[in-house]
C-alpha cells in the first residue's frame, strides 16, 4: 500500500509528457505538430527550410508576433492559421519567420571585383547600347542595391547617363517599405558604410540617416517571390543573391539558379553570398575569383 501510495504521489508531482503544459493546455506533441505546421508553411509559400535546429526560432518570433496581434500565444495564432488564414496574416507570418540580416558593403571583397573589374568590363562591353542592369534579389531592408548605387555614383559618373537600372526586390512587405524610405538608424551606417560616404550622401535627421534623393532614386524596390515566375523582371547584366541558397532544399538551389541564368544577359555575372558554393548548381556558368571574390559569369 506504501508502495502504491509513493508511486500515485509522484505521477501527480512529475506528469507524464502528455500532461506537460504547453500554452493553453496542450501538450508538448501538439506543440512540436504547431511547430512544423509553421515550418511547412514557411517552406511552401516562400522556399526556407527550417529544420528542428529552428524550432526555438520559430516559436519565439510567432510567440511575438502572438501578442502584436493581440493573441494567447502561439496555439491561437495556429488555430487562426490553420482555419481562417488570408494574405494579411501570411505576409505577418512570413515577415516574422525570414531573416533579414544585412549591411552596406557586406563581403567587401565582392564589392571590390564589382569595381575593379566587373563594372568596368560589363562598361566596354555595352558602350554601343550603355545600358546597366543590376537586380538584387533578397535585398532586404536596402543595405545592398544603395551599396551598389553609391558605388555607382561615387566611382562611375559616367554611368549616370546611360540606361541605368538597380532594382531591389524581397518576400517581405515590411522590409521593402522600409528599405523604399532610405533612413537608417546610427547601428546600421555603423556597419560597412564608410565614413567618408555617410557625410557625403547621407543627412541626420534625429536618430536617422537620410540617404542622398539622388542616390535613392537609382534603387527601385519591387516585392517578389523568389518561388514565382520572374520573367516580368526581364534580364539583367549583374544580379546579386547572396545568403538565399542556404535556406533552400538541394533541388530549389538547382531550380532557382538555373532560373537565374536565363535572366542574364550573355557575359552577365551572378553574385552568391561568400560563404555559399553554387558550381555543382550550374553546368553553364564560368566560376570566376577576382582577389579572392567569387562569382559566377554566363558565357559570351
Amino acid at each position: 500500500m506504501q508502495a502504491l501510495l509513493i508511486r500515485s504521489c509522484l505521477f501527480l508531482r512529475y506528469p507524464t509528457p502528455f500532461q506537460i503544459w504547453s500554452g493553453n493546455n496542450r501538450s508538448i506533441f501538439m506543440k512540436g505538430e504547431i511547430i512544423n505546421f509553421f515550418s511547412d508553411l514557411a517552406l511552401k509559400n516562400i522556399g526556407i527550410v527550417l529544420g528542428d535546429k529552428k524550432a526555438y526560432l520559430i516559436e519565439t518570433r510567432l510567440e511575438e508576433l502572438s501578442k502584436n496581434l493581440g493573441l494567447a500565444g502561439i496555439d491561437e495564432l495556429y488555430d487562426k492559421t490553420k482555419f481562417s488564414l488570408n494574405n494579411k496574416l501570411l505576409d505577418q507570418i512570413i515577415d516574422a519567420l525570414t531573416t533579414n540580416e544585412t549591411y552596406f558593403f557586406r563581403d567587401k571583397q565582392q564589392f571590390d571585383a564589382l569595381e575593379k573589374y566587373v563594372i568596368t568590363e560589363i562598361m566596354e562591353r555595352n558602350k554601343g547600347n550603355k545600358r546597366l542592369r543590376i537586380w538584387s534579389a533578397a535585398c532586404s531592408t536596402g543595405q545592398e542595391p544603395y551599396s551598389i548605387a553609391l558605388l555607382i555614383y561615387d566611382r562611375f559618373p559616367q554611368l549616370l547617363n546611360w540606361e541605368l537600372e538597380i532594382i531591389g526586390t524581397d518576400i517581405s512587405k515590411r522590409v521593402i517599405e522600409y528599405a523604399k524610405q532610405g533612413a537608417f538608424s546610427q547601428i546600421e551606417v555603423n556597419r560597412g558604410l564608410p565614413a567618408r560616404m555617410l557625410v557625403r550622401y547621407f543627412r541626420q535627421n534625429g536618430n536617422r540617416w537620410i540617404i542622398d534623393e539622388r542616390i535613392k532614386r537609382m534603387v527601385k524596390f519591387l516585392r517578389v517571390n523568389l518561388l514565382n515566375d520572374l520573367s516580368h523582371l526581364g534580364r539583367f547584366d549583374i544580379i546579386f543573391c547572396r545568403y538565399v541558397l542556404i535556406y533552400f532544399t538541394d533541388s530549389l538551389k538547382k531550380n532557382l539558379v538555373n532560373r537565374l541564368e536565363r535572366m542574364l544577359y550573355p557575359g552577365g555575372y551572378l553574385f552568391f553570398g561568400a560563404s555559399e558554393i553554387a558550381s555543382h548548381l550550374s553546368r553553364t556558368m564560368i566560376r570566376r575569383s577576382f582577389n579572392g571574390a567569387i562569382c559566377y559569369q554566363l558565357a559570351l
